[in-house]
């Protein structure tokens, strides 16, 4: 039976952190915008909140505030925006994304999601998966959550 290193000895051990920034929007629960692991970065799900207003952009809104519209090519600027923020924070770039994961609330809004998305990352081409959702938090169609691998920290 092999013996266990105690935590403090793991080679990540000390050079494991949680990333918040305020160009991103306030996380709605218990969860920092990122996680850094040594030069992984590990992004929260970012949706099309304004980090300034709190409100979605893209969303149309009846007069309870219940989404009753939106447009998935604002949003999907806006959650990149946010992914973007949150990967700069910590020091990388979009060019240090290297796995998507997108939550669409309607599949049928991919054609249009691909189009602002492939536009964002222009050349670097990050590995991606794409998911419906029957539901996601806040006036939100979309949801954004990425890996990066960031350069060392001085």
């Amino acid at each position: 039976m092999r013996a266990q290193r105690p935590a403090a000895t793991h080679p990540m051990a000390n050079d494991r952190k949680p990333i918040n920034v305020e160009t991103a929007p306030a996380p709605l629960g218990a969860y920092s915008h990122a996680f850094r692991a040594g030069n992984l970065l590990f992004v929260s799900g970012q949706g099309a909140r304004d980090a300034e207003t709190g409100k979605e952009k893209g969303a149309v809104l009846d007069a309870e505030g219940r989404m009753t519209g939106y447009d998935i090519s604002v949003q999907t600027s806006a959650a990149l925006a946010n992914v973007e923020a949150v990967v700069r924070s910590a020091g990388g770039s979009r060019r240090d994304i290297v796995d998507v994961t997108v939550f669409l609330l309607d599949m049928k809004d991919f054609p249009a999601y691909n189009q602002v998305y492939a536009r964002f990352f222009a050349e670097h081409r990050p590995a991606r998966t794409t998911v419906g959702a029957a539901s996601l938090p806040g006036n939100n169609a979309i949801e954004i959550k990425a890996v990066a691998v960031l350069p060392e920290e001085p």
